[in-house]
């Protein structure tokens, strides 16, 4: 296998049929057919299934274009950061962020890489943490910033930030008063909560607190904006932080309690994949990333407490 058969066979499986890969890779029609063959017949395994109106990827072939998509990327990159290692930084950098952190960074980050680093291509993809993940590790994103990530041993991870969990709702449905609200309180109350999952997993650092949440939420939704509108209507209350409500809060639609007994917090981190070679343009990127971070909270705009001093070191 070398990297031309997988140039070829990952043009085949994004365009269906071998005459369109042909013409998206400038080669004949009977040279890629004859490179698909060589491949499936190195791997004893057929990699399409031949159908009239295209080629259908076996499992097989899913499999390899995973892996395919991974080593294209990852030599592509190789080659930038070499070529241009005496120079300005330059290459495309794809970031995943949450979307707190987008509230917290996204601006700040686009307009630092705008201004200090123009040969630079930054690509923004935001999510829950869980999605964002699954993004890191299909390399449609290169580095990574999300809560509470699962554990894999693929999957370098370094916390930098902890935020405080609070009750958030209108007045009417968690009272009016500033003073804290206890856990078992907070569970007498209409929740609302995002709906459990791998893509949602990652709401609260203790597990037993969060599976008491969610087993008593009324309404469980896999949209912020929902939720927000459904807070905002009086519909319930949920556990969060004050940046994901932050307009809500400000405009005086919404009210904020503090929780105790017990206090809960989320962890952010810094993720990437341990086995995929650093670039000077992912470096770079890394290393404003975790500076926007602290600076976020020492100006007091992220309400958190930083552990980026201790990621540096890391």
């Amino acid at each position: 296998m070398d990297v031309r058969q997988l140039r070829y066979f990952t043009a085949i499986y994004e365009h269906g049929t071998l005459s369109n890969a042909a013409q998206h890779a400038r080669v004949a029609v009977s040279a890629l057919s004859h490179h698909l063959a060589n491949l499936e017949a190195e791997l004893s395994t057929p990699l399409f299934v031949r159908k009239p109106r295209g080629l259908q990827p076996t499992a097989a072939g899913e499999r390899l274009y995973a892996h395919a998509k991974s080593i294209l990327k990852a030599m592509a990159a190789a080659e930038r950061d070499i070529r241009e290692a005496d120079g300005e930084i330059s290459g495309e950098v794809s970031v995943g962020l949450s979307h707190s952190v987008v509230k917290a960074i996204g601006v700040p980050l686009a307009r630092a890489v705008l201004a200090d680093y123009p040969k630079l291509r930054l690509c923004l993809t935001e999510g829950l943490s869980g999605s964002i993940v699954m993004h890191l590790v299909n390399s449609d994103v290169d580095i990574a910033l999300v809560y509470n990530p699962t554990a894999e041993p693929a999957l370098k991870t370094t916390p930098v930030l902890e935020e405080r969990l609070v009750c958030l709702g209108r007045r009417e449905i968690i009272g009016g008063t500033d003073a804290p609200i206890a856990f078992a309180e907070l569970l007498e109350l209409p929740l609302l909560s995002l709906r459990p999952g791998l893509s949602t997993r990652a709401i609260i650092d203790d597990p037993g607190l969060l599976k008491k949440l969610e087993s008593r939420a009324m309404l469980q939704m896999n949209s912020l904006q929902a939720i927000g509108g459904s807070l905002v209507a009086g519909l319930g209350c949920l556990v969060g932080t004050t940046l994901i409500m932050q307009e809500h809060l400000q405009s005086g639609a919404l009210h904020v309690r503090p929780i105790v007994e017990p206090e809960m917090t989320r962890t952010l981190y810094l993720c990437e994949m341990a086995g995929r070679p650093a670039t000077f343009a992912l470096e770079t990127m890394r290393g404003l990333i975790l500076d926007l971070v602290d600076d976020a909270v020492r100006s007091g705009r992220w309400e958190a407490r930083s552990l980026v001093a201790d990621a540096r070191r890391s």
